[in-house]
């Protein structure tokens, strides 16, 4: 889900703000990854071709990526509706590993759906060590709603619409749409379990396994950035890790009332103990943020 091209700036200063600013003395030589939401590419003058040229600005010498999934801007717009995510996670692993720039570690910052895209990241590929994870507008917990999508009138989006709501869980959907890895029904809870291709497999929803655990723990800080008025995602929730209540779609839980954390299947709970979670909050619709958002040294 991309950037809002009239505040395109602003989102500019919030990643500056939280993560870049030179005030708080933060060190040029731990290069960033950032990763785009759907809709968006890597080199969006407007968006994050933007935030690569402020960071680079605001912070001398910082070495920025901003990932492109495939061969072209095109390809990369195509890919964050229909690439599988685990193989486009795969390719970003293997783009990490390969850049001699980042084998001493990176922070990393993702975009609504790259948020959990950066997560899997984290999750898989232990190497170069992801530092820190900024999640922003992140779905960790998935969706179970898409109210409105950039870009209202694309016939796209209708056509996500219609394939999510006639079976999100069938495998050609699953295979070939990169929102159904991320479906999350808690009407339909079995078959979330079952068939989601994506988020089922890193939020440990069949097995626990101990490696995604561990590596995500790794992390000495996963920040996610709720949207209070955010009218795209739903719930909104789940970008502090939340969701509904399993059975229904009323009621909601945090992330501490909820069985992945009380559980400690990802490792959420002992992180939160060792102050390595920081939750954020701005009243904002999707991905909107002011200047005045407050500078945190949270590196």
């Amino acid at each position: 889900m991309g950037l809002s091209v009239a505040l395109n700036l602003i989102a500019v200063s919030g990643c500056v703000l939280l993560l870049c600013g030179s005030s708080w003395g933060i060190n040029a030589s731990v290069p960033l990854v950032i990763w785009h939401g759907m809709g968006d590419s890597c080199c969006n003058p407007l968006s994050m071709g933007a935030i690569k040229k402020m960071v680079e600005e605001e912070v001398p010498g910082i070495y920025v990526l901003s990932l492109m999934i495939g061969k072209s801007v095109v390809q990369d717009t195509e890919n964050s509706f229909f690439m599988d995510v685990n193989e486009q996670v795969s390719f970003v692993c293997d783009q990490l590993a390969q850049d001699p720039k980042l084998k001493g570690g990176y922070n990393a910052m993702g975009f609504s759906q790259g948020s959990q895209f950066l997560r899997g990241v984290v999750q898989r590929c232990p190497d170069p060590p992801m530092k820190n994870l900024i999640s922003v507008g992140g779905q960790h917990q998935g969706v179970f709603c898409l109210p409105r999508f950039p870009g209202e009138s694309s016939h796209i989006c209708d056509w996500i619409r219609k394939m999510l709501n006639s079976g999100a869980y069938t495998d050609t959907v699953q295979k070939h749409l990169v929102q159904a890895q991320y479906w999350h029904d808690p009407l339909n809870d079995d078959l979330y379990k079952k068939h989601s291709l994506f988020l089922a497999d890193i939020n440990q929803e069949r097995v626990v396994n101990e490696t995604y655990k561990k590596n995500l723990m790794s992390l000495n800080k996963f920040v996610m950035v709720k949207f209070l008025q955010d009218t795209m995602v739903d719930p909104v929730d789940s970008e502090w890790f939340g969701f509904y209540k399993p059975g229904q779609a009323k009621e909601l839980e945090t992330l501490q009332e909820s069985a992945i954390y009380t559980e400690d299947r990802l490792g959420l709970a002992e992180m939160d103990s060792a102050g390595k979670l920081v939750f954020l909050a701005t009243d904002g619709d999707h991905l909107q943020f002011t200047r005045e958002w407050p500078r945190l040294p949270y590196f």
